[in-house]
């Protein structure tokens, strides 16, 4: 078990996908599931349990990170602070996920669960603390999910111009593009003049 996940933006992302919206997959649907993924993700020592309680929190944070993550797409507030205010659902989350300031864990300072080390919200303090660790490292803006509403899948943005919309252009670009063209096909259509010799 690892206090820092390797790649802070890719726990992140892993953590947003253990719900497939497109297939209809729930990868937390139980309290022993999010314990098993904490576990596989080096998050909590093996046997560690999960509760009905973590795996509320544990929705809550993913579903907080999914929409924060929605919001890099438009980047700085429209308030013009540059900072999005963060989903309600994010902020209870995080509220409950207590974490403290350690200088021991190497060259600069870095967040650590305040919870026994063996427990669910020790392991998700982890993912909270992930947040942080991306937006050290320049990764936090890129973090994006799928326009696509019927994907929403979670992907880092590694284009130039950290313009990318959709997870794979190949499926849900397409079926986002096809959409429009067959909307601007059928409102010319019936539009004025339609149907005239």
């Amino acid at each position: 078990m690892a206090d820092a996940h390797a790649d802070p933006a890719l726990l992140l992302r892993d953590f947003v996908n253990t719900l497939n919206i497109d297939a209809g997959t729930e990868g937390l649907a139980t309290p022993a599931d999010l314990a098993g993924w904490l576990e596989e993700s080096a998050l909590v020592p093996s046997g560690t349990v999960a509760s009905d309680g973590d795996l509320g929190v544990a929705i809550a944070l993913r579903e907080g990170l999914r929409t924060a993550m929605l919001g890099h797409h438009r980047g700085a507030a429209a308030d013009g602070t540059g900072v999005p205010e963060l989903p309600g659902e994010l902020e209870d989350a995080l509220g409950v996920l207590p974490l403290r300031v350690t200088l021991a864990a190497g060259p600069r300072p870095a967040l650590r669960p305040a919870a026994a080390p063996d427990t669910a919200a020790a392991g998700l303090a982890r993912v909270a603390a992930a947040i942080a660790d991306a937006s050290a490292d320049g990764t936090w803006p890129r973090l994006k999910v799928c326009h696509e509403d019927t994907c929403l899948w979670a992907f880092l943005d590694t284009s130039k111009n950290r313009s990318r919309a959709w997870c794979t252009m190949s499926t849900c670009g397409n079926r986002t593009k096809t959409r429009a063209y067959r909307a601007r096909r059928r409102a010319s259509a019936s539009g004025p003049g339609a149907g005239s010799p």
